[in-house]
């Protein structure tokens, strides 16, 4: 059997090489699950600036932005300005099967679309990421805090795995909400789900500061993005991020859903779509709350700088 066949008019090559070292799956499980699961992956791509994370046989994974020179002129692109490098960026836009498959071919394992589509920010999204050491169980459990704040100020949202060891949870928002409105809505939820319990999440950016509490982290706003609903990631085992109800979500572990048994439990369904609750107003407090949060790479940055001076101070001192 060769290694090499046509999709779509995609062709597709070398299927059959391991995708990456730990990845328990080729090239071809890859392309195979992409194209399984499109029609459920690609409304969380449409439209949206693409950034995907590759990896080549004997080299590091790497993010992609740019869209190379080399690719084919039918997929769709969009160029916007990156304030980090100072530069635009062509970025492509994945809204059919043949993007998808070309992507696939390229070993781009993780897709990661942008939280604008056009100029509309779609979804408030907080990223629950665990402490060293710490189970699935301790996400769970800082999840229901996020469920229970959201509920407090009469907000829903879905929740999925990260496909790492985290959590995700989405709010899609209304139309029209500004970047930093939605910013500060999300620091402020991140900061009422800590309060609910302060023993078991926290909101400091920095590291060493978490104390081994689960980081709800509010910076994917703006410019940020998260790993689609479906995308497989870079872990071993090749584990994809999954949608799961919230009463299930104790049920399940993060390798429960990988590239080959991920289609399966599936079946017939589109769990994202189908557990996605409708667009929200957020509420004016949540917002006004949220401006007077710092934002927290910038309180991180000064309160390194902060600490570096203190250590040299005490270096010096006698």
């Amino acid at each position: 059997m060769t290694s090499d066949e046509t999709r779509d008019g995609v062709a597709l090559t070398n299927l059959d090489q391991p995708l990456f070292d730990g990845a328990e799956a080729t090239k071809r499980d890859l392309v195979d699950y992409l194209d399984a699961v499109r029609d459920r992956m690609l409304p969380g791509l449409r439209e949206r600036a693409l950034s995907v994370i590759r990896v080549r046989p004997g080299q590091a994974p790497f993010m992609q932005k740019n869209l190379p020179k080399y690719a084919p002129d039918w997929i769709r692109t969009t160029s916007m300005w990156a304030e980090a490098s100072r530069r635009r960026v062509t970025y492509a836009l994945c809204d059919d099967r043949r993007t998808l498959l070309w992507f696939g071919n390229q070993r781009a394992v993780e897709y990661h679309p942008a939280l604008v589509r056009g100029d509309h920010f779609t979804h408030l999204v907080l990223d629950l990421d665990p402490p060293e050491g710490a189970g699935f169980g301790a996400v769970v459990a800082a999840a229901m805090l996020v469920r229970q704040a959201l509920a407090d100020c009469g907000l829903a949202g879905a929740v999925k795995t990260s496909g790492a060891k985290g959590v995700h949870v989405f709010v899609p928002v209304v139309a029209g909400i500004g970047m930093e409105d939605l910013a500060g809505a999300t620091r402020a939820l991140a900061a009422r789900a800590e309060r609910i319990d302060p023993s078991l999440a926290t909101t400091a950016f920095i590291r060493e500061d978490r104390g081994g509490k689960v980081f709800l982290d509010s910076t994917r706003a703006g410019g940020a993005t998260v790993v689609a609903a479906y995308s497989p990631r870079i872990r071993p085992g090749t584990p994809v991020s999954f949608p799961v109800a919230w009463e299930e979500l104790d049920r399940v572990s993060p390798r429960d859903f990988t590239v080959h048994t991920a289609v399966d439990r599936l079946g017939d369904g589109d769990p994202w779509a189908e557990l996605m609750p409708a667009e929200q107003r957020l509420p004016a407090d949540l917002i006004e709350e949220g401006h007077t949060i710092p934002v927290a790479r910038v309180q991180a940055m000064h309160e390194g700088k902060r600490r570096a001076k203190a250590r040299r101070e005490d270096e010096r001192s006698p």
